[in-house]
């Protein structure tokens, strides 16, 4: 499958890139080599294959959750910047006009 220069002028428009015409032409070789590549591994016999087949093994890491004790307040306040009353002191995000 070969790829017009359309084509490539499209992908580079969407990826932002700006291409000189030696870069386009390269390009448009490069991308129908992969297209190429891929017809290929599409005609492999995949029939027998089951479409859940993955080529890891795939395990939970999920644990479950353990009730601990936190970190005491006050070692927590060491850190802040700014503390006010027990909590954290922030710069208000939104503020109504």
């Amino acid at each position: 499958m070969s790829i017009d220069r359309q084509a490539v002028d499209h992908v580079a428009l969407l990826a932002r890139l700006a291409l000189t015409p030696d870069e386009r032409e390269r390009l448009r070789d490069q991308l129908s080599a992969i297209l190429e590549h891929i017809n290929v591994i599409s005609e492999a016999d995949t029939s027998q294959v089951p479409a859940t087949a993955h080529v890891l093994s795939i395990r939970t890491v999920m644990v479950a959750d353990q009730v601990r004790p936190s970190f005491p307040r006050e070692m927590l306040l060491e850190n802040a910047p700014v503390c006010e009353e027990g909590y954290f002191r922030v710069r208000a995000v939104l503020e109504e006009d």
